[in-house]
Parts: C-alpha cells; structure tokens; sequence
C-alpha cells in the first residue's frame, strides 16, 4: 500500500497533513480503512491546549470504518474479519483488572493516558506504530480494541453518532433512570445535551426541558432539541431559570436533571436547585474549576442522588446503534456537517462556535 495521509496536531490549534507508510502486520494487531470520525467535545480540548510533553498525535476517536488487515490472533479475539464494517471505542482497557472484569472497562487505568495508559484519539504518535486517531485514513487496531458491528445501511456519517448518543442513553437512562412519566432537565444543548433529549425520549419521559444560552436559541440547538423530543426549551438569558421550570412543572420540579453544559460551576448549582425531593442530578459538564459558594446541605435536605459521570458502556453503544439504525426520534439530524482532512482545524474550530454556523456533530471524511 502506498503512503497515506493523517491530519496531525502538531501545536496548541494547528494541524497539518502528514504521509505515513503502512504499520509492519502482526498476528496480534489490525487496521482500520477509516471511513469517517466524529469530532468530539474532547477532541477540542486537546487540540486548544495540546501540551508539548504529549507531542504531536493524530485526535479523533469516533471512528468508524472497514477492517483492511487483520492478525491471526486479532481475529480470533475480536470474532471479526476483513471487510467488516465496525465502530470503535476510544478505550483500550487491559481486560483482566477488576474494572475491565465488571463491565466498567473505561474505569481502567490502562485507558487513562495520564497514568500512561493509550486512548485511540489522545496517543502521541511518538508510541509506536502512531496511528492511533481516527482524522486519518488508516487507523492502527491494538489487541484491545473494543469493537462494535455497524448495520450494512447505516452510512459511516450517522454511524459516527454512536458514542455521543450512547454518554446520553448511559447518563440518562442507564443510570440517571430515566422512565415513563418521569420529568427531565437536560442543561446544555450541544451534542451530548441533545443525547440526553433522545434518551429521555426513548425513555418515555413525559416532560423533557432543555435549558441553553442565547446562542444555542439564536443558532438553532434548541430548536433543535425540540425536533428531537423535548417539549419545552428555556433560554435562561432571557428567562428565569427556576420560575420557568416551576411553572412548567406545577411546582413539582424535575425527577432528574442532566448537567451537560460547559463552563462555569452555576449549572451544577441550578442542577440542584431544579430537582425535585429524593430527585437524581447527574453531573456530565466537566467545568474544570471548583465551585464557590456551595451549600451541601441542599444535597442533605432534599435526599438527592447526585452522580458524576464520563463516558459510555459497551451496552449503551450497542442500544446507540440500535437508534440510529432505525433513526428513532429523528436522530441522524445530529449530524449536521462533514470536513475532509485538509479541513480539521475547521471542523474543530466548528465545534466551539469559531467556525462554520449551526455545527452541531461533524465528522471528517478522509477520503474526500
């Protein structure tokens, strides 16, 4: 195979186009023909802030594509052949620590890069062979890769949504508990807030209220969110956050609330005040900053639940696919825009209002 091409980070908000050569094949390892990758909250962050101890490296790890090469021992662990047409997750776990044992392999240090671990989409590519993200068109398959079949008629663009959708359906449903009758509160409509909306939906949720900012109104998330399935949106630039929720409610409150939005720690605080007595707060928005001012006796006096997040299972991928294999709720209306290689620092810059309008999940298609 002759060189191909990966759009590297090689500064803090800069890429640029790289040839690489093909990985020598071993028994224990594969490679991916990439599709298409989705670009991620997380991709942002690392391309924003790319320390120079980490070196330049490949983002993306909403992959989806064909396996083009597979080892012996690769396809006798993973149940896959070439040619077969599967979604990966970013995790790469050791698969015999107690977390990996018990089904919560994100848990596992060996998928934390700050403990040394390797992350398809946040490896450098000075850990060999450095094809380790998908804003390429081959991507390196490690032993440990975790594996999800993709159904013939979903194209690889909608099939990228899978991990965004399946943090809603994990955060939501499997453990915010999310059911028939029930009111939801998602805060922040970006992509994982509008998850959050399917899940809630799928769910059963009678009442699902999405709270944004001015600029999610203006450019048409919230919106949005109401094709989706939510019933109510809130502005809470233009109104009051609480009273609004009381009305819609009839004073009941929210049975949960989903805190998804980005910057500051006043989400976590409303998420607490929006919920109901013995009501559940999952808190999904890292703020990266510690709260002022923060009153844990409210935690106390009203028997809350309140859970922190991250990421996905495998079992919510599986029901993601599902979704968007039969396009539930109008799902595929996610996504929004595709980028080619040359293209990535747009696609990035998109996803933080910096680049093309009413970018919403994008993905970057190596091969146009």
């Amino acid at each position: 195979m002759p060189s191909f091409s990966a759009a590297v980070a090689v500064a803090p908000e800069h890429t640029e186009l790289q040839e690489f050569s093909r990985p020598q094949r071993s028994e224990n390892s594969g490679l991916l023909r990439v599709a298409a990758t989705g670009v991620c909250g997380s991709d942002a962050s690392y391309y924003q802030q790319l320390p120079a101890s980490r070196g330049p490296l490949i983002l993306g790890h909403e992959t989806v594509g064909h396996i083009e090469e597979i080892g012996q021992l690769a396809a006798q662990k993973w149940g896959l052949a070439e040619g077969d047409y599967v979604a990966l997750e970013e995790y790469l776990p050791c698969g015999h620590c107690n977390f990996c044992r018990s089904g919560e392999f994100r848990l596992c240090d060996a998928t934390d890069w700050r403990l040394g671990g390797l992350r398809y989409g946040a490896t450098a590519l000075k850990v060999s062979p450095g094809l380790w993200g998908g804003f390429s068109q081959y991507q390196y398959l490690h032993l440990n890769t975790v594996f999800h079949k993709v159904p013939p008629h979903v194209s690889a663009r909608h099939a990228a949504l899978a991990l965004p959708l399946s943090n809603g359906i994990e955060w939501t449903y499997l453990h915010g508990g999310a059911g028939p009758g029930q009111c939801v509160v998602v805060q922040g409509p970006g992509q994982q807030g509008l998850a959050c909306v399917v899940a809630a939906r799928e769910a059963g949720a009678a009442k699902i209220i999405v709270t944004g900012l001015s600029g999610d109104a203006d450019g048409g998330r919230l919106s949005l969110a109401v094709e989706l399935g939510a019933h109510h949106t809130v502005d809470i630039e233009r109104e009051d956050l609480l009273e609004t929720v009381a009305d819609l409610t009839g004073g009941h409150m929210a049975d949960l609330v989903v805190d998804c939005a980005a910057g500051g720690t006043e989400s976590v605080k409303s998420a607490l005040q929006l919920a109901r007595k013995r009501g559940c707060v999952v808190l999904a928005g890292q703020k990266r900053q510690k709260i002022q001012d923060f009153d844990s006796d409210m935690i106390i006096a009203r028997f809350l639940t309140v859970k922190g997040m991250r990421g996905h299972s495998y079992q919510s991928v599986e029901m993601a696919l599902q979704l968007i294999a039969g396009n539930r709720h109008q799902v595929t209306k996610m996504s929004t825009h595709a980028f080619t290689l040359n293209d990535v620092d747009l696609a990035l810059r998109s996803l933080t209002g910096r680049g093309v309008a009413g970018a919403v999940h994008t993905t970057v298609n190596p091969w146009s």
